[in-house]
């Protein structure tokens, strides 16, 4: 029962902390340079932002695991949140969508922020399950 309890704290707060990394990066910390440049693919600004969001999940995770799997999850957190971004800004600029202008935009939005979740969920679920 105190392993299970023991676990189940440290994921919970894995989880926090990724939250508020995600705030800080996604949010607080990101320059126009950065969201402006996120749909044009290899761009310095998109890889930029992508590479904080790792080094961001990477630092979350240095108390839970070992290095190997900090690499990992700073490997597989890049390479989410890079096309993720990429594909949500390429589908605005496709369909014309800006946040003054369609509800579209917003529930893109919503699904870019909801599939960078998921993805946190999974990273804590693929470091902590063995």
């Amino acid at each position: 029962q105190r392993k299970h309890n023991n676990m189940l704290a440290s994921v919970l707060l894995l989880l926090l902390l990724l939250q508020i990394k995600h705030l800080l990066v996604d949010w607080c910390w990101q320059p126009p340079y950065e969201w402006q440049n996120k749909g044009t693919y290899g761009h310095l600004g998109g890889v930029r932002h992508a590479a904080k969001n790792a080094v961001g999940t990477a630092l979350c995770f240095v108390p839970f695991v070992g290095i190997g799997m900090v690499i990992t999850v700073m490997f597989l957190d890049f390479l989410v949140h890079y096309h993720v971004d990429w594909a949500k800004m390429n589908i605005n600029r496709a369909k014309g969508w800006g946040p003054t202008t369609h509800e579209q935009f917003w529930m893109l939005t919503g699904l870019d922020q909801f599939l960078h979740q998921v993805a946190y969920i999974f990273l804590v679920w693929y470091s902590l399950a063995g």
